[in-house]
């Protein structure tokens, strides 16, 4: 492009006071921010972490345990409130803004406007995938993170409108990500009353009976122990329906979900499905495999419908229909103490396994009652779907956010003059 050409473009949306102002001007990086290297500070300031979650923020406001020696801490930069930092992760979007007043690492680059604009009009902008997509561009791959340098930043071309304008878009975004915390703040909420529930409906550690029950069933007695082979079946059926192809796997968060969804592929091998498990809805999937950095793995039921899954899983079905309450016990911590209980008699914990008798062989803790599983699982099932509804309303802000930047941000398409 000619030096002598101005680039402009238009947005998809545009706030109606703003429409006859006509194309936005694009400008390089370094005419709208310079580079700082400002080392004069005391070491008296707070350390900065820098992060995708949080911006730039102390350490000590977050689980960041990283110590710094003294002679270190000379070398820092400071930042400013309003400054942004170049982090290493620029596949993630690699500037994060910073509302303290701090000191930061010097392998970081700060970022200060030179120019009169609205900063919190580009920490909007930094998070676009067009943005994102600009930063990759050309850059020497570090780690699992790309090093972004000042003179790589100042060849982006990035939209700079008049500041009214900028002013309005970061207050529009700004609100939204006001309303996801709030709406991340109830989600934390009824996550912590989930669990405290739990903690009151089931028994505790050593306990036969829990802290709180349900009014028709006090003076109801002991709850039962029982092993979980006394109560439900090994299922081993292998695969012998070619027309059955559906490959499931166990998630940790997610529970039981199609294979191809959680890997975005599908990595099993179709020709070897004949050595898979047949599940069907209702069974229940545990990864008897475990490791250091996930000592227990998820026991989740499948809600799927019929598939196939590996044989690495220890699959078991329950001989009555009526185990929900079993759905949110395995929920519990009971399966941590069973694990620790064993590795405590040099079983298999300390080769990082356990095998499918072990496991079976798990003792679980239930009321006598058919009627009181039920009004357990009930309860729980009942604040489930109000978290899985909190959580949706939550994706769909953020989805509305993400389609409101797309459009608020112009693309880069020359329109010439």
């Amino acid at each position: 492009m000619n030096n002598k050409e101005k680039t402009k473009v238009l947005p998809k949306l545009r706030f109606p006071e703003f429409k006859s102002n006509g194309a936005i001007n694009l400008e390089n990086g370094n005419f709208i921010f310079e580079a700082i290297s400002n080392k004069n500070h005391n070491s008296d300031l707070p350390v900065l972490a820098i992060t995708q979650e949080h911006g730039a923020i102390p350490r000590d406001q977050i689980d960041y345990n990283v110590s710094v020696t003294d002679k270190s801490l000379e070398s820092y930069k400071v930042v400013e409130k309003g400054d942004f930092i170049i982090s290493l992760r620029s596949f993630q979007g690699g500037i994060e803004y910073s509302l303290f007043h701090g000191i930061c690492s010097p392998a970081y680059i700060i970022l200060r406007k030179k120019v009169d604009v609205i900063e919190p009009y580009y920490k909007h902008y930094f998070k676009t995938n067009r943005f994102i997509q600009d930063l990759n561009k050309d850059l020497e791959g570090i780690r699992d993170g790309k090093m972004v340098s000042y003179s790589q930043f100042s060849a982006i071309l990035m939209p700079k409108p008049d500041n009214n304008e900028q002013q309005k878009i970061a207050d529009c975004l700004s609100s939204l990500d006001d309303l996801i915390a709030a709406e991340d703040k109830k989600l934390s909420a009824l996550r912590a009353h989930k669990k405290g529930l739990m903690q009151k409906l089931f028994p505790a550690e050593g306990e036969t009976l829990p802290e709180w029950r349900f009014p028709e069933f006090r003076g109801s007695g002991d709850w039962k122990t029982s092993a979980l082979n006394f109560l439900a079946v090994k299922i081993t059926q292998k695969n012998n329906d070619k027309r059955l192809n559906r490959v499931l796997t166990n998630s940790a968060v997610n529970g039981v979900v199609n294979q191809q969804d959680f890997f975005d592929k599908d990595i099993a091998n179709q020709s070897n499905l004949a050595n898979y498990y047949v599940l069907d809805k209702g069974d229940y999937v545990y990864n008897p495999r475990i490791s250091v950095t996930a000592p227990v793995g998820p026991i989740s039921r499948n809600n799927m419908g019929k598939g196939v899954i590996s044989p690495l899983y220890t699959v078991f079905r329950f001989k009555s229909k009526s185990n929900d309450y079993f759905a949110h016990f395995f929920k519990t911590t009971c399966w941590h103490q069973y694990l620790k209980n064993i590795s405590n008699t040099g079983a298999r914990h300390d080769r990082m396994s356990i095998s499918s008798e072990d496991f079976m062989n798990m003792p679980l803790i239930y009321p006598a009652s058919k009627k009181e599983q039920q009004k357990i699982a009930d309860c729980l099932s009942n604040v489930e779907y109000f978290l899985n509804a909190q959580a949706e309303k939550i994706e769909a802000i953020q989805a509305h956010k993400k389609g409101l930047m797309q459009g608020l941000f112009p693309s880069i398409e020359e329109v010439g003059e």
